[in-house]
């Protein structure tokens, strides 16, 4: 089954405290290694290690942001009403003859003062906090499920179309000595016609084998068809193979480019380019397989 390296997820739930709100969201990006960037604001910035385990557990590769944020609603009890304060502009305000509005007065600065917040339990919140980011993990996990499927799926119908190409590879090669043969012997007899040449039918023989050797692709053909297996029991594997995709797709690079400048038939040609191009389709989207 193969898994995709990018995904999003995300999850919301509450505390111990029910006013405690903790919400995580997750996003990840390819790349050839796993790099784990987890984020949680103050005062829970100890915890980060433990959310980076928690990705690590879910992921192997890849770019993988993990952004958690806990806030407690505000109290009225984090509130304080500085008195001196607030009869100060009372005073100020009667003796310049104005009207006194105490809801004007306590949006005035200094009038109320924010407390310190008390220090979280973060042991006690911590179970809460996990929570949610498991939460978000497991979106983010069956987001990069479905991609993968459908990754799969256009992976196994782009080998389908190499190795049916390969096909049509196989049956040209062979014409391609006869076409060589046929046209050599019609060389040698023009030659004979207009100087009286005569050449050795050992001559044609080994010039023709030589062609034959230099030209045969089936050794590249099947270790080709080889590697397309591989490539397929890779897909239908029950863990995510993107770095033997990378190994074998490698592979197939290299033996359709020895097909290809051992070619010397246009048809040929054009097939090798072909299979180049749906390659390059299999490079992309291997990229992005975990």
């Amino acid at each position: 089954m193969l898994l995709s390296m990018t995904g999003f997820g995300e999850a919301r739930g509450q505390g111990p405290d029910a006013g405690l709100a903790i919400s995580a969201e997750v996003r990840a990006v390819n790349n050839r290694h796993l790099k784990i960037t987890a984020k949680i604001n103050d005062p829970y910035g100890r915890l980060e290690p433990e959310l980076e385990r928690l990705v690590r557990d879910r992921a192997r590769r890849g770019t993988v942001q993990l952004s958690v944020r806990v806030e407690r609603p505000r109290r009225a009890e984090d509130y304080r009403l500085n008195e001196a304060a607030l009869s100060g502009y009372r005073a100020q305000i009667e003796k310049l003859g104005g009207a006194v509005d105490l809801a004007s007065l306590l949006g005035l600065p200094g009038v109320v003062e924010e407390m310190k917040a008390a220090t979280p339990d973060v042991e006690q919140e911590w179970p809460a906090i996990a929570r949610v980011a498991a939460e978000a993990l497991k979106e983010f996990e069956a987001a990069r499920v479905r991609e993968g499927a459908a990754m799969a799926a256009e992976l196994s119908a782009l080998g389908r179309s190499i190795r049916e190409t390969l096909g049509k590879v196989a049956d040209r090669a062979p014409r391609l000595v006869q076409g060589y043969q046929k046209r050599l012997t019609e060389r040698v007899q023009a030659l004979v016609q207009e100087h009286g040449v005569a050449v050795d039918p050992k001559d044609l023989i080994r010039e023709v084998a030589i062609l034959a050797d230099r030209s045969d692709v089936s050794e590249e053909l099947v270790r080709l068809r080889a590697h397309l297996d591989q490539y397929e029991e890779i897909l239908d594997a029950p863990e995510s193979g993107g770095r033997k995709l990378e190994f074998v797709v490698q592979e197939m690079g290299r033996e359709i480019n020895t097909v290809g400048s051992k070619s010397n038939d246009v048809e040929i040609s054009r097939l090798v380019v072909e299979v180049k191009g749906v390659m390059e389709r299999i490079r992309e989207l291997v990229q992005n397989v975990e």
